[in-house]
């Protein structure tokens, strides 16, 4: 749910590119190799290239708005102004390409155009009440003199760091060329300084150094400017990227819910049903042999007696894997206590609670303990095993803890990863801290909402 600001700006581990991984290991410390990875060169021809691509941004977007502005007195305004948007919109998405080539910024593609008409009054009128038109104007207007500026410092601390820094090689150039003791460093009518002797050629060669070594860190940050930009006004908008969000939930949630069902069906096909057909089977024969053999009949009823019980035991499981009862009626604390009691290590529960959630949170928040006190019964190899739930605001929170050898990891398809599925679907969030060799501590977080009182 919640984005990370390094990933998104493609800040997190180097670049973004699938070769900067960051986790190869290198005998020169970052500070001194900066200048030579291909991630500093590729940073500042994204720069480079930031200034063409600007003047022409800012030279079609104020050319095409003002015709367009000016031209509103008639009907040609208004298709000059969306055709204006709608080529914003495409440049839009030619800088989203150049961030994704240089920079390893990857933004996703905004909205599309929702076209309640069709026809060109129909595109004309969606162009021009989108906001990623004119986001993308915007970036247009904006990105020009930012342009200019990064163009500008980049291009003379990179240009300077690197020729003073080899100027102890094409020293020998003016005064064999020029007629110049070396380069001026100041100069009046009366006299000139020159960068002339040893001492001072390598102070200059060690100012240079050190340029050489800041400039790809201030490119880098230049940039960073240029990702923000990128991300914020030529991506999709929070309201966008939410509905997107919200839609795939839904599509886990009904996922979700048909799983439910096919598992249901399978267990009562399986299960109670077949007992309950055998049953019958068992009591019709009963009956026929109630006359002949009353002593045959009273076993056979016995047999399916213990049939009963046992269908009824499975129909009871049943239930409770649906929603128990104990969890209607005496809440969270009883619930949790209940599933403590049938795992195969000690729990502690503790709840702290003033009052009971919405009924589907509670829900929620009892299969989420369910399903981990599973887990731990099944692989942990735990000796004892802790589960707390409290209130933090207007979230709920659950901790399940164990000491057993450790290594769950949710991202490894398991039933973790559903579980993580289950509660991003209803705005949660699941943290597995789960070293080898243990201890393993799951926190769940969930929203609070309280069951709606009925007038």
């Amino acid at each position: 749910m919640a984005t990370d600001y390094g990933q998104s700006y493609g800040l997190g581990d180097g670049s973004g590119f699938p070769g900067d991984t960051g986790a190869r290991r290198h005998r020169l410390p970052v500070g001194l190799r900066a200048p030579f990875e291909a991630r500093s060169w590729r940073e500042f021809g994204y720069v480079l290239a930031g200034l063409p691509v600007g003047i022409l941004l800012f030279t079609y977007a104020v050319t095409m708005v003002s015709l367009g502005a000016g031209l509103l007195v008639t009907f040609l305004g208004v298709p000059v102004l969306a055709a204006a948007l709608a080529g914003c919109r495409g440049f839009g998405a030619m800088e989203r390409a150049r961030a994704r080539a240089l920079l390893g910024l990857r933004v996703s593609d905004p909205e599309p155009l929702r076209l309640k008409k069709q026809g060109a009054m129909g595109w004309m009128g969606a162009v021009l009440k989108s906001g990623v038109s004119w986001r993308s104007l915007l970036y247009a207007l904006v990105q020009f003199p930012w342009s200019v500026f990064s163009f500008v410092v980049a291009v003379n601390f990179w240009v300077m760091g690197w020729a003073m820094l080899t100027y102890p090689l094409w020293f020998w150039v003016f005064p064999m060329y020029a007629g110049q003791d070396g380069l001026q460093l100041y100069g009046d009518e009366t006299h000139r300084v020159y960068l002339d002797n040893p001492f001072e050629i390598t102070v200059t060669a060690l100012v240079g150094l050190l340029f050489t070594l800041a400039t790809p860190w201030l490119v880098r940050a230049l940039t960073t400017v240029d990702r923000v930009m990128v991300h914020g006004l030529l991506g999709p908008s929070r309201l966008a990227s939410r509905v997107v969000e919200l839609e795939s939930d839904r599509g886990v949630v009904v996922d979700t819910a048909a799983a439910d069902l096919r598992r249901i069906e399978r267990d009562l096909h399986e299960g109670a049903q077949a007992r309950l057909v055998n049953l019958a089977m068992d009591l019709g024969l009963a009956k026929e042999k109630l006359k002949e053999d009353p002593r045959a009949a009273a076993v056979m009823v016995d047999e399916a007696h213990g049939e009963v019980k046992t269908a009824l035991q499975e129909l009871r499981d049943l239930a409770r894997g649906i929603h128990p009862a104990v969890l209607t009626d005496r809440g969270l604390d009883a619930a949790l206590s209940a599933v403590a009691s049938r795992c195969t290590v000690p729990v502690r529960v503790e709840v702290d609670l003033a009052q009971r959630p919405a009924s589907a949170i509670e829900g929620i928040a009892y299969f989420t303990v369910s399903e981990l006190l599973q887990n731990i019964s099944k692989h942990a190899r735990a000796t004892s095993a802790a589960v707390e739930v409290w209130r933090v605001e207007n979230r709920l929170l659950l901790q399940v803890v164990d000491n057993g050898v450790g290594g769950a990891d949710a991202s490894a398809g398991s039933g973790l990863a559903g579980l993580a599925e289950r509660l991003d679907a209803v705005d949660g969030i699941l943290v597995v801290d789960s070293p080898a060799g243990g201890p393993t501590r799951i926190t769940a977080e969930l929203p609070w909402r309280t069951e709606p009182t009925t007038g």
